[in-house]
């Protein structure tokens, strides 16, 4: 055996190594969260809102917190998907994809990507503090949606600049203008990088705590309007783990058991939706 082939053999080994020691650290979560959560699901805990005394034990449950989670993270994607999408078309259609202002702006976002959500939070309760705002739904989505946008726009971009040349070409040489080719032959080419985007993108702001605490508060109740104060999962969880009665920390891990059941739920229809607009592809 050559020095070439060892080499080889040995890089394999450390692979499938890493690779059971990444699996095995998932199961040991998701066996965690089943085991000390699946005690305190009941209907009662999924389909009610808090009662009085409910972190000292007594009843109520986390309705709150599961609509809360879904009305700031639907309503945060849903704006950086409407924001991110022309900022990708501007970069891969409107100007070339090598020039030096569309890699400025591939700089910018990824340098955003990489900002703890804790000062995108900071940011955010500075600027309310300076407009005279409180906490409320519509704080938190603004700044969520900021927090995603470098993910949807990076990710949008990086699968736009596997559609060929040609193929933007041959829609403008049929007089095709470049609005109409972004939107109509482009955008049909990576509708599934797109689906991959809004999962992403939804992932990451149902379970970010750092920025909504700053912005969107806390409440026992389900909003009823953009300007009411608004619990999410990850706060739920956060505050019930700092409660000192078993109870309490059992609700702890059942709302972990339900954030992550959400996201498997998310990550399983973005598959099949990916695998259904996969056939439109060149």
């Amino acid at each position: 055996m050559n020095r070439r082939e060892t080499e080889e053999k040995i890089f394999v080994f450390l692979m499938k190594v890493t690779t059971l020691m990444i699996v095995f650290i998932i199961l040991l979560i998701i066996g965690t969260i089943i085991v000390k959560g699946y005690r305190a699901i009941s209907f009662s805990m999924l389909f009610e809102t808090p009662r009085g005394g409910y972190f000292l034990g007594k009843g109520g449950g986390i309705l709150n917190a599961i609509a809360g989670s879904f009305y700031l993270a639907g309503g945060a994607t849903a704006i950086a998907i409407i924001a991110g999408i022309p900022i990708v078309m501007l970069m891969n259609v409107f100007l070339k994809k090598t020039s030096k202002f569309s890699s400025f702006i591939r700089l910018c976002f990824d340098v955003l990507w990489g900002v703890p959500s804790i000062v995108y939070g900071a940011f955010g309760f500075i600027l309310m503090v300076l407009l005279g705002l409180s906490a409320s739904l519509l704080a938190g989505i603004i700044i969520i949606s900021i927090l995603i946008l470098p993910i949807v726009v990076r990710s949008i971009d990086e699968i736009s600049q596997t559609v060929p040349d040609g193929l933007i070409h041959a829609s403008l040489s049929l007089g095709a203008t470049k609005l109409e080719t972004g939107m109509k032959v482009i955008t049909r080419q990576i509708l599934p990088g797109i689906l991959t985007a809004i999962l992403i993108a939804f992932g990451r702001a149902i379970g970010d705590a750092a920025a909504v605490l700053f912005t969107a508060g806390y409440s026992d109740s389900v909003p009823k309007s953009l300007f009411d104060t608004v619990a999410t999962l990850p706060l739920a969880i956060f505050f019930q783990l700092s409660s000192p009665m078993p109870e309490v920390e059992d609700r702890a891990f059942a709302a972990a058991l339900v954030l992550t059941f959400i996201v498997l739920c998310v990550s399983v229809c973005s598959r099949l939706l990916t695998n259904k607009y996969n056939k439109y592809k060149i």
